[in-house]
């Protein structure tokens, strides 16, 4: 029973050396794509749309706040009431605009980065697989990774998410 004991006390520290860990760098994995440069320039143009909107919005609302600041003393109470009402309910639309413009960024983002995490983690998977890695990593999810018992497979993921279709 001793001798058993001793050859897996033994064995236990190379089976713990045969465990082939990695880490990659999963952004630049990603930005490997030549979709992801396409879904950046879609996000980026969307999110420029977005923000011309709102300036012109803003600035319809500002034209007509300076427009009443002038005006107000020489209207009625009914006048400057009706008034304030337009400018607060422009203002309520332009924070609903601001909500809805920050809702469709977000759910354009999801649905053209979805697909692109998709490939890189069957990538990373499958360097994981060919590589016989025990475990992949992703450089900076954790706060010390010796570079002595890690293998960067960031190159080997960057050749492979482009080979999947």
């Amino acid at each position: 029973m001793k001798k058993i004991f001793l050859a897996l006390m033994l064995l236990a520290p190379m089976a713990m050396q045969a465990q082939k860990i990695g880490c990659v760098d999963y952004d630049a994995v990603a930005q490997n794509l030549p979709e992801y440069a396409k879904a950046q320039g879609d996000l980026q143009a969307l999110a420029k749309q977005k923000d011309n909107e709102l300036q012109e919005m803003f600035t319809e609302f500002q034209r007509k706040a300076d427009e009443y600041d002038k005006t107000k003393s020489t209207m009625n109470a009914t006048k400057q009431q009706e008034t304030e009402q337009a400018l607060m309910e422009l203002q309520q639309k332009i924070q609903q605009a601001r909500q809805d413009a920050e809702q469709e960024l977000a759910k354009a983002q999801q649905e053209k980065l979805t697909p692109i995490q998709s490939k890189v983690a069957k990538a990373i998977e499958n360097v994981g697989n060919n590589g016989k890695y025990s475990l992949i990593v992703m450089k900076g999810s954790m706060p010390f990774i010796s570079s002595t018992l890690v293998t960067d497979v960031t190159s080997e993921c960057k050749t492979e998410v482009l080979k999947l279709k």
